[in-house]
Parts: structure tokens; sequence; C-alpha cells
């Protein structure tokens, strides 16, 4: 299985290299167009600023090629925002793959949100053989709102969607790569996809 990590300049990809060979694989990490359509798996990390985010990924034509991927991809954190259709930070437009915007916490609770949050209203098989309410390790200040493509909940503020799926496309808030046991289990589950 030919495993991808999207390369476009966003941090934290050593972490999700290691939960991969931790399963028992191994991946590649590219912004090559080629490499990536030609994938069984696409993972789209993330970690920093959504505008510059978005920048990287327009200077390298993966904003148009992302959209247009038909293997399974899952966005982990700023990757599932820039999957929404728009971010209030840095008032980004995103990839439009999940009909949603996302928004900012309000002054009213400690941004970001940060350290271990539960998970519940689990409904995909991306949470096959996870216990509803399993603790996810979390850092964001801006969310999602439940909507239609919502397939896992998390109470900050609010309760939020910690992901989203629309067909092949797959979006967590959390990091499954930092999660412990449960979080290796929904990456594996993304593998058998």
């Amino acid at each position: 299985m030919k495993i991808v990590i999207i390369n476009y300049g966003a941090g934290n990809i050593q972490s999700i290299l290691f939960a991969i060979e931790r399963l028992g694989f191994t991946a590649v990490l590219t912004n090559n167009p080629d490499e990536i359509k030609a994938a069984d798996k696409v993972i789209f990390p993330g970690v920093g600023e959504a505008s510059y985010a978005m920048k990287m990924l327009k200077e390298s034509g993966l904003d148009t090629l992302i959209p247009t991927l038909k293997q399974p991809v899952l966005g982990i954190c700023l990757g599932m925002q820039l999957m929404c259709n728009h971010t209030e930070e840095g008032d980004t437009t995103g990839l439009g793959i999940f009909d949603v915007d996302v928004t900012k916490f309000t002054p009213k609770v400690k941004v970001p949100q940060m350290g271990w949050n539960t998970i519940y209203d689990l409904k995909s098989d991306l949470f096959k053989d996870v216990a509803e309410k399993e603790y996810m390790y979390l850092v964001h200040s801006f969310y999602a709102p439940l909507c239609e493509e919502t397939i896992a909940t998390t109470d900050y503020e609010l309760p939020y969607s910690s992901a989203l799926e629309n067909g092949n496309f797959y979006g967590t808030q959390f990091h499954p790569e930092k999660s412990g046991d449960m979080g290796e289990q929904i990456l594996g589950n993304f593998l058998k996809l």
C-alpha cells in the first residue's frame, strides 16, 4: 500500500510518520502531484496558520489537486479545516470539500483548546472498534460547527465537529497520531478504508 503525506510546509509531520510505522506501514512525504494521485491513501496534515498554509498549497497547485482525489484522504487538524469552505483564521477560503465554515471560539473559553477531550456520537467506519467518549488530543482555536457531514462531536464552549466525512474525504480536528492506542486505531481504520 502506498501512503502519501502531503508536504506543503506544515509542521508536525514526523509524529504522523512514526504512528504509521508503528502500524507496520511506511509513508512517503511529497508535494509531487503524480505521486499524490498514485497513492492508495493520502494524509493531509496541518499545524500552523490557515492563510499561510493555503498560500503554500496554491503555490504548489495542491489547492486544485486535493479536491479531485478519488482515494481515501484524511485531513488532520488544520488539514481538516482547510478542507472546509472558509475559515475565520486569516479570512481564508478553503478547498470546499466539507460544506461548513470554520469559526473561532469566543473569549469566554481559553484558546487554544489544548489537551485531551472526548469524542462521541461516532458515525463512520473511521471509528470501528472505538468506544464513545474516548479521549483524543486536540490543539486548536478554531472549530467546524456541527453539520450534515459531522461524524464525531466534541464539547468545548459548545458541541462542535471533531470529525467530518464527505465521500472519500475524512477530517479529524484531533490528532490521531498523538492520541495513544485509540488514535492509532483510528489511523489504522483509515488505512483499511
